[in-house]
């Protein structure tokens, strides 16, 4: 009587491990869909505030049809990012776009002198903060879930539940991590 307690004491002590292991899992898988919700808010944000950067600028810049062109192809790439991958490369090539049409306006005065412009720009550099802050969270929140799935003995239980690692998001281009290059010739 006492060995069948003793054995079902342990069969209550496995199943109760097995079921924290799971919930500990499923906690911080939606920890890290939790964070990139954050990342997606941040970079629609930006996004949005595109448009309007670009309508103040056309008014100045009537010879910077390049630098005007590349801002709006690159915002059309983040529409069309599947992955991601994609989607870190897109943000990484809108983010050097925008950096160079920010140069570019250092060229015109009555530009950088334009309220709308000051406002956009000062909108536009604190989402790029918040973007930073929120992806930063996002892979510290992908750590923890892959280390949860890598790591004994809550591998086991990832495997029989097939829990995924995550992605980071992170700029796999070399040029998109280099600030853009200005020259005032």
């Amino acid at each position: 009587m006492i060995a069948l307690l003793v054995v079902l004491g342990i069969i209550v002590l496995v199943v109760g491990a097995l079921i924290g292991i799971y919930n500990s899992l499923v906690g911080v898988r939606n920890q890290v869909q939790e964070a990139w919700a954050q990342v997606d808010v941040q970079l629609k944000r930006r996004f949005d505030l595109i448009p309007n950067l670009m309508e103040t600028v056309k008014g100045y810049m009537h010879h910077e049809r390049d630098t005007l062109e590349a801002v709006t192809k690159a915002r059309t790439a983040v529409q069309g990012a599947g992955s991601l991958g994609d989607r870190a490369q897109a943000e990484g090539a809108l983010g050097m776009a925008l950096g160079r049409l920010f140069a570019v306006a250092e060229s015109y005065p009555d530009l950088k002198a334009s309220q709308n412009f000051l406002a956009l720009q000062e909108e536009l550099s604190s989402t790029e903060n918040k973007i930073g802050f929120a992806r930063q969270y996002y892979n510290q929140a992908v750590m923890t879930l892959n280390n949860k799935i890598q790591m004994f003995p809550s591998n086991i239980i990832a495997g029989m539940f097939s829990f995924k690692t995550g992605e980071f998001f992170e700029l796999k281009d070399s040029a998109a991590r280099e600030a853009p290059k200005v020259s005032f010739n």
